[in-house]
């Protein structure tokens, strides 16, 4: 594996993601924003947040399998919510674990969360992009 997640000293050391990944591969890998579509494009989980974020993890995580690696290679998470307020984050929380449980992954990583008015899918309450290195 291409990536040592750490919390270093000096840091806050949160439970549900990490501060640093160190990665040491040399292929690198973006992944465009992806939303709670399935394979074929029909939606999935209207107004449900954490169904949405389930299925996004779900296309991240074969997105990168795709390029030839798993979820372990994602050095970095950017999740966008829409309206984002501090009320959400049990519906993120949720829908990444079930994701985590049923795929399975970990999707503890380094992650920046952005909340924003809109997405470019009106239906959509959530994108998630990621940066991978594989060996």
């Amino acid at each position: 594996m291409a990536v040592e997640l750490l919390n270093p000293d000096g840091l806050p050391k949160p439970d549900v993601y990490r501060q640093v990944a160190v990665a040491t591969g040399s292929k690198l890998v973006f992944l465009a924003g992806q939303v709670a579509r399935d394979a074929d494009g029909a939606p999935v989980g209207g107004g449900d947040l954490a169904a949405q974020v389930e299925q996004a993890a779900r296309n991240v995580h074969a997105g990168v399998t795709a390029a030839g690696g798993t979820f372990a290679d994602i050095v970095k998470l950017t999740v966008y919510v829409v309206d984002w307020s501090p009320e959400k984050m049990a519906a993120l929380g949720d829908g990444m674990m079930r994701a985590a449980a049923s795929l399975p992954i970990d999707p503890v990583r380094p992650i920046t969360l952005i909340g924003v008015a809109a997405l470019g899918e009106p239906d959509m309450l959530v994108e998630i992009e990621a940066i991978a290195v594989l060996d």
